[in-house]
């Protein structure tokens, strides 16, 4: 039986796409109903006329993002968006993303390991963070967590700015979202109730703040304690990012190189890929591509 031929968008496909075989997600440039699309130039339109629209930040995109995170409602989007525009100067961003200087970095990757590396096969860049290789004590002696947070702002801005068009780029089509490793080999519950203010502070900013930029998230390596921490971590998000999270154990193999091409993963997760240095210091992928000769 044929396939029935899908509606035609209300919107063009965005500028740029290269990518012969890409169709845009519903809700996306490119893949708009008439309704949606009225909404966002609704949106835009009000923001316009309140004087709270910032031309070089609210593209398109960046505003479906955060209609697709309330349904298209109008009213509850404006709401959210508003309110991350206020956290945006209350938080001090823009001064976070042309001063903050995270001279601790290298102490605090290495007793709680966090990078991304390479892309996915859809074009996403991937994000490892290694929990079990906390050191809570450590940590704290090298950063407060105040620091953490302005670091992980400063890297949501460099995922949007850098990241994310660097894949675009090198993949011919939007890429908006991450691929997400969280390793929980060797967690400690005392560690992760030590830090959970943190881990929540840190998911109310990427649902809240930076929405719909998850894409894939893998848990690996879930101790059989896990059903603890989950119990405590899931009520924080919403239903959306629930259904993103893929919860494995030690069999995690096969599934990541499902996702991820075997030379873009790293080798202690089942890839092939050997960093000069390490994977986790190598900050490789299209956003930094590794000079010619």
């Amino acid at each position: 039986m044929s396939e029935l031929p899908q509606a035609a968008s209300a919107s063009p496909m965005p500028a740029g796409v290269t990518d012969p075989n890409y169709h845009p997600a519903p809700g996306r440039l490119g893949n708009l109903t008439v309704t949606q699309l009225h909404t966002l130039e609704k949106l835009k339109k009000e923001l316009k006329e309140e004087g709270a629209f910032i031309e070089e930040r609210m593209t398109d995109a960046m505003l479906l993002r955060f209609l697709r995170a309330r349904k298209f409602d109008l009213v509850k989007t404006k709401e959210m968006l508003l309110a991350a525009e206020q956290w945006r100067k209350d938080f001090g961003v823009d001064d976070i993303v042309k001063n903050f200087d995270f001279k601790e970095k290298d102490v605090v990757d290495k007793y709680y390991p966090q990078y991304y590396h390479k892309n996915d096969i859809d074009g996403r860049p991937v994000y490892i963070e290694r929990l079990g290789q906390l050191d809570i004590k450590a940590l704290y002696a090298a950063t407060t967590q105040d620091r953490q947070l302005q670091r992980l702002v400063l890297e949501y801005e460099k995922f949007l700015t850098q990241r994310l068009p660097g894949c675009a780029a090198a993949c011919g089509h939007p890429v908006e979202t991450s691929c997400t490793i969280l390793d929980m080999g060797g967690v400690s519950l005392s560690n992760f109730y030590r830090v959970k203010d943190y881990v929540f502070a840190a998911s109310s900013i990427g649902q809240d703040r930076y929405p719909e930029t998850m894409g894939k998230f893998y848990i690996i390596n879930a101790p059989w304690a896990f059903s603890a921490v989950w119990a405590i971590i899931k009520p924080w998000l919403d239903e959306v990012t629930v259904s993103k999270i893929n919860i494995l154990g030690g069999g995690y193999k096969d599934t990541l190189l499902k996702q991820i091409p075997k030379e873009n993963l790293p080798k202690e997760f089942g890839g092939t890929c050997e960093c000069v240095g390490g994977c986790a210091k190598s900050d490789a992928g299209p956003w930094n591509p590794v000079p010619t000769a």
